[in-house]
This record gives structure tokens, sequence and C-alpha cells, in this order.
């Protein structure tokens, strides 16, 4: 039996069990940063396949790390497991966690052999928290020769487009005033941030395709009759590259200020002091991956030409430090996409099963293949 038949009979083992805690993770949602059931929960399954887990990791209370192999080239295994508000798990980070979990362990039996060390890696809120950045910044990914992770989709696509991302908070502030009796009094600060919303609709008949400005309005005022005095809103920002990205910011920080100014109003602006980067997925990585992928009967595309998902992640933080890869495999889920209660409901049927198998497979064996081929110095 070869490694790559070695580790196709280790996960035809476990997974069972790998769907058990995928779906008891969409059944147990929790947000970024407050996973603390969820971690409990992936590292007790872990231990109990072999594993011994560190945690916390990073300085962050719900990061877990568990090594494998003691030489060679380190490979990081990331493991996701924040869920989004209101529609749980509908990006599909049960499925994330559950096949790089699944991989690590089937590499287990044969790390030594390959001459190669595993991590698996638990990086909480990758929705917006920005985990991956803190532990590539505390050194978690120090020394590792590359990283991977697969990511549920509609569709199969090897090498997506994932684009780099900043986040803001916009807040005006007026005046308030009573909104029937004496209007002329108040400043309102909701005029303004719908007058953002309509320089940013206005904007977008301009925009590149590639591009993208969205926003909601989180507080909007308190009552019909009372003038709003203060309102927020959050917005993502999304480009191809970071230079695109500045010119992106300059525009909407115009609209902000003219938002303002014809208002009356007064604004604050807040960012996190991170952005997630584009991702550069791996060539030599990808390739290997679309051929392995081919062994479990699941075809993916080298790209998505349409550029359709121009999502972000935090692992183009790691793809930028790292040879990376992130490629995406479809869930059957239909006519939905991802954070979509649809989609969430699809992670936990045949079709989302089938992706941790596939997944922890194609990551798996990718690694035999770089390990046996020796192609660490070609990433």
């Amino acid at each position: 039996m070869n490694n790559k038949e070695k580790v196709k009979a280790s996960l035809d083992k476990l997974i069972p069990s790998l769907e058990e805690v995928s779906d008891w993770m969409y059944e147990n949602p929790e947000l970024g940063f407050e996973e603390y059931k969820t971690s409990e929960h992936l590292i007790n399954y872990m231990r109990s396949n072999g594993l011994e887990v560190k945690t916390p990791v990073g300085g962050l209370d719900t990061a877990f790390s568990s090594s494998i192999g003691s030489s060679g080239p380190l490979v990081v295994l990331c493991v996701e497991y924040d869920a989004l508000p209101e529609i749980g798990h509908a990006c599909g980070h049960n499925i994330i966690a559950t096949a790089s979990i699944g991989a690590g362990i089937a590499l287990k039996e044969i790390a030594e052999d390959l001459n190669i060390r595993v991590k698996i890696l638990g990086t909480p809120a990758e929705e917006g928290g920005g985990g991956k950045i803190v532990l590539l910044d505390e050194g978690e990914f120090e020394d590792a020769s590359c990283s991977m992770m697969i990511h549920p989709a509609p569709y199969n696509v090897a090498n997506p487009t994932l684009t780099t991302i900043q986040q803001y908070k916009v807040e005006f502030f007026g005046k308030d005033a009573h909104a029937a009796g004496a209007p002329e009094e108040g400043i309102n600060a909701l005029d303004a941030q719908i007058q953002l919303f309509v320089n940013v609709s206005t904007f977008r008949q301009q925009l590149p395709r590639t591009n993208r400005m969205h926003g909601v309005i989180v507080d909007g005022g308190f009552k019909p009759n009372i003038i709003p005095s203060y309102t927020s809103s959050e917005w993502y920002l999304r480009a191809l590259n970071g230079e695109d990205l500045d010119v992106l910011h300059k525009k909407f920080m115009n609209f902000v200020e003219a938002a303002a100014l014809s208002t009356g109003c007064t604004f604050k602006t807040q960012s996190p002091d991170y952005r997630y980067s584009e991702v550069l997925n791996n060539k030599v990585m990808y390739d290997l991956f679309i051929e392995n992928s081919k062994d479990v009967g699941r075809e993916m595309l080298y790209e998505d030409s349409s550029i359709q998902g121009l999502g972000s992640t935090d692992m183009g933080n790691v793809s930028l430090a790292v040879p990376s890869i992130h490629p995406m495999l479809s869930i059957d889920s239909g006519k939905a996409v991802n954070h979509q209660p649809e989609f969430a409901a699809a992670t936990i049927t045949k079709g989302g099963h089938k992706a941790i198998f596939d997944g922890a497979y194609s990551m798996a064996a990718t690694i035999v293949d770089l390990a046996e081929k020796d192609l660490w110095s070609k990433l």
C-alpha cells in the first residue's frame, strides 16, 4: 500500500466521526474569538485520535495547535471554525475545520517516513477578526515551507480570485431635535448615512467588476420623532490588490466627507490596524491538488474566469508570507451561495460530507507529493 492509499484508508475510517463533528458544529455555531465550545470540541476530537494539542496559542484563547512529525519541512494545515451572526455556518467553516483536521490525522502514521512535520493550526475569527494575522505575527507560521486549507463553495476552483479587504466603521454626529416640533433645530445624522449610501451606490456604476464597496447601517437612531444626533455604519472595501484598494479608500473617504458637508454633520472613521491581503495561490501546490482531486472523482477548474465569488480571507496574509493554497470545493448547494442559510444547510448534506473527505484527501495527498517528489524548493 503506497502512502496515498494509506491516507485514503485512514480517511475511510475517520469520515463518519468527521461528519459527526461537522454536523455538531452546524448545530452549535459561535462567533469569532468566542468559539470556546467549538475549539474544545475540536481539541477533544483530536486528542481522541492520538494527537497532542496545545491551547491557547499566540495569545488567542480559542486558538490551538498540534504538531506531527519530528523533522523535515513543515506544512501548516489551517483550521477555521467561527460562524456568522444570525446565519451560523453559512460559510462552511465546519467543513474547513474537519477537512484540515482529517488531513492531519491521516498523515500522522506516515509523517516520519515522509520526513515531514505537519502542524494543525486552529485559527479563530476568520470572519473579520483576522485570527491568522495575529498568529502569523506571533510566529505560528515561522519555518513553514507551505500552508493550505480548503473552502466550501458552489463550485470547484483550485485558484480562486480572493481579494484584499479593508473594514471601516463610519460615525456621523449631528444634533437631536423634535422631528415635527422643531426640525430646524436639529442636524440629522441619519441623513448623512443615507447620503453616504447614495454616494457609494452612484459610484458603483463606474466601479470595476473586481472591486466592491458594501455596507450596513448599524445604528440609525431611536424613534421617528427624534432627529438622530448619532448614526453608525460598517463597510467593507475590496480590490484585487493593495494598490487598487488605496485608490478605493480615497474615493470612499471623499464620499464620507461629502455626506457630512451636505448635512452639516461631523464624522469619524475607524479601521482595524490590519488588512486582509489578496490570496496568492501557489501554482505547484494547486496543480498537485487538481490532480489529487481526480483520485476522489472531483474535477477542479484551474480558475474562475467569470470572477464570481470575490470574497476575502486572512489566509491572504498567510499566502504572502508562506506558499499557500485556498481551493474552493463544491458542496452541491444548488442555487445557494456562501452566506445564505440554504448554504449552511447544505454543509451537512451528502455533498457537504463529501467535501470533507475530498478536501482532506486532496490536501494530504498533495503533501505526500511534495515530500516524495522533493518539491519544496519549487514552491
